[in-house]
């Protein structure tokens, strides 16, 4: 295997379609969910693909936003974790249910923790944004991208 990173110059070569998923990324930053939300859902999926050109980028941008340490630090068992409320622990369960799918569709019981939370708008919005970060996880754990 050659030490060059990334594995092939995918920004260049697949040129159309990098920038079209970085127009959709621009648009689900600008959807209806706020900023820490998004950036929370982001470093979960990342975690849960081993992607960890993503896991840099969304830890410390979440740093940078001032999340508590300990929440950033318990995020992989936000399940057992007290720093998570409800409204992001019905987010983290959709993105890790949307991430895997191992039976087909994500079980009704993860669907139906978002409606006390989020609108319509809001669980489209928030579906989008885990579609996103599964296609950058798969280009950044694929590919290789040098961290920053």
């Amino acid at each position: 295997m050659s030490s060059t990173f990334p594995r092939v110059p995918y920004t260049r070569l697949a040129a159309d379609a990098f920038k079209a998923l970085l127009a959709t990324s621009q648009a689900v930053h600008s959807a209806s969910l706020e900023p820490g939300l998004l950036e929370l859902v982001f470093l979960r999926v990342s975690q849960i693909n081993g992607c960890g050109y993503c896991m840099d980028m969304h830890a410390t941008a979440l740093r940078k936003a001032g999340i508590e340490p300990r929440k950033l630090d318990t995020l992989p068992a936000w399940h057992e974790s007290r720093f998570f409320d409800e409204r992001e622990r019905a987010a983290l369960g959709w993105a890790e249910a949307l991430t895997r799918l191992p039976d087909g569709a994500p079980p009704q019981a993860a669907f139906d923790a978002l409606a006390p939370h989020f609108d319509e708008k809001g669980i489209s919005d928030l579906s989008m944004a885990v579609a996103v970060i599964n296609a950058w996880n798969r280009l950044g754990a694929g590919l290789l991208p040098p961290l920053p």
